[in-house]
């Protein structure tokens, strides 16, 4: 026979659970029973794989302390586990009991709830443990505790060895009637390998920058499948055009929404504006399509779109300005 422990506190030093887990686990073990005792704090990150540690068990003792309110999370990490991850079959088969030591109110709600989730899981319930415990060393040295502790020891061991039936439980129904979710299926050979890699942070932070390659990989190839339009603000900007004798520059206006930017080279009385790469570049601009199409209609202008914070700009911030005498859109 072989029976899991698996703790779900904090670990601390005068934990009331940890004292009747030990207690427990000593009765078991003289009943030659397999005990093994999984401390979740120290495997927080192996949680999801803990399902498969349940294989071999015949019975399992979830314990935790009730320090404020519920029965904490990693245990209840683990029961979310079981339910993604867990072999249903094995588990219709596993009995378990709940151990609930409490520093604070609450511990018989606690105990009813590991119950109820184990139920819901199709495991078999067993009569479990609970307490208000404020100062371990009360526990330690009042033997009738401890003999209540060892008595549920030997219940439990009774219990599976005689393999006694449970009468069937309203939570199975209404689970098949009511909480439909959603079904994953899969083996449990699989759900086992899944639960790995859910729980192997290299693998899930490798997979997540795969899908944002992926997903940036069809939208550029979705992007390319639609031509851009080369000539939108072009015509305007040529018909706006005020030569300035003795101005030479280059502007690289970066329009968001656009792949390829629009250049805007000025050599005096010449104009080359056009949609590409490569030239002079004395002035970069980045703006989204609404802000180029304000200052092109003459809404705003350069200027005062920079200082609304509607354009950003690398350069010389002085020719910038004189873009605004070169290029008069009609703004203010």
């Amino acid at each position: 026979m072989q029976i899991n422990i698996y703790y779900g506190g904090r670990g601390l030093m005068d934990d009331p659970t940890l004292f009747v887990i030990k207690k427990m686990k000593e009765v078991l073990e003289e009943l030659r029973v397999t005990v093994e005792v999984f401390y979740l704090y120290e495997q927080k990150n192996s949680i999801p794989t803990l399902p498969q540690t349940l294989k071999n068990a015949d019975g399992v003792i979830l314990a935790t302390t009730l320090e404020w309110y519920g029965i904490g999370g990693y245990l209840q990490l683990f029961l979310d586990a079981c339910w993604l991850y867990g072999d249903k079959e094995k588990i219709s088969r596993i009995y378990m009991c709940p151990i609930v030591m409490s520093t604070t109110y609450g511990e018989q709600e606690a105990k009813l709830n590991l119950a109820t989730a184990w139920e819901i899981l199709g495991g078999l319930p067993c009569s479990g443990l609970c307490g208000y415990i404020a100062d371990t060393s009360l526990l330690e040295e009042n033997g009738d505790y401890i003999r209540i502790i060892e008595k549920n020891a030997e219940n439990l061991y009774r219990t599976i060895n005689q393999k006694m039936p449970c009468l069937p439980a309203s939570n199975q129904a209404v689970k098949q009637k009511v909480a439909i979710t959603k079904t994953v299926n899969f083996t449990p050979q699989e759900s086992e390998q899944l639960s790995q890699y859910v729980a192997d942070d290299t693998y899930v932070q490798r997979q997540k920058a795969d899908i944002q390659e992926l997903a940036s990989l069809f939208r550029d190839m979705m992007g390319s499948s639609e031509k851009e339009d080369t000539t939108e603000f072009v015509e305007e900007i040529r018909q706006h055009f005020v030569p300035q004798p003795g101005f030479a520059a280059g502007f690289k206006v970066v329009i968001e929404e656009k792949k390829t930017p629009l250049m805007i080279q000025i050599d005096g009385t010449s104009l080359d504006c056009h949609y590409g790469e490569g030239g002079r570049v004395d002035v970069e601009i980045q703006l989204d399509r609404a802000s180029f199409s304000d200052i092109v209609s003459g809404k705003t202008s350069f200027q005062t779109s920079f200082m609304a914070g509607d354009m950003k700009m690398k350069g010389d911030f002085k020719v910038l300005r004189s873009l605004d005498q070169v290029l008069r859109f009609g703004a203010v």
